[in-house]
């Protein structure tokens, strides 16, 4: 493995571990109007590192079987942690397949987590020294699982964030518009 591969990997790894590491601080706080944003901001950025995996040639493993790296973490208390903060949007609706449509019910939570453990086991086998384990698991899963979840849950949470902002634009503005006809009835009444 050459050098720009290696440095390729540990850029791959520092996005992993970036996502991994924020998701677990976000699912701990507790306004999801702030954690909305940033969770928006944390899958745009491993959605980057998994395009740049996909833009690469195959890896391939170099043993049949993936070794084993230990258990997956337990992240449940996390994923339960997201679906109370997110709790009035965590579903929502994606079409699964862009050439075949096929609307599919889902959780943010469930499915945040579910990225994060792929992306977790790949960066077990970064840490153990299987770089191209490493990578050709990160390029598997994303090709296969978690790319599609994170665009999905991109998707949502985008949804999410422009409801926010326009709806209470619209809001704002006809609360004005009201305020302004106020005036003028109350002008032409005392005139």
């Amino acid at each position: 493995m050459g050098p720009e591969l290696e440095e390729f990997a540990q850029q791959i790894a520092d996005g992993v571990e970036s996502y991994l590491v924020a998701l677990q601080a976000l699912s701990r706080e507790k306004n999801a109007g702030t954690v909305v944003p940033l969770l928006l901001v944390e899958v745009s950025q491993i959605l980057f590192a998994g395009a740049r995996l996909g833009a690469q040639r195959d890896f391939s493993p170099t043993l049949e079987y993936q070794p084993d790296v230990g258990p997956d973490p337990d992240l449940d208390a996390m994923r339960l942690r997201l679906a109370r903060l997110l709790d009035s949007v965590d579903t929502y609706t994606y079409n699964f397949d862009p050439y075949v449509p096929n609307l599919v019910e889902a959780q943010l939570s469930d499915d945040l987590t579910s990225i994060a453990t792929d992306l977790a086991n790949g960066l077990r086998h970064f840490r153990a020294g299987d770089v191209s384990e490493a990578l050709w698991w990160w390029q598997f899963s994303y090709v296969a699982s978690w790319g599609n979840n994170a665009s999905a849950v991109l998707r949502a949470l985008q949804s999410v964030v422009a409801h926010d902002r326009l709806d209470a634009d619209f809001a704002s503005e006809s609360d004005q518009i009201a305020a302004a006809e106020a005036v003028l009835d109350s002008d032409v009444t005392g005139i």
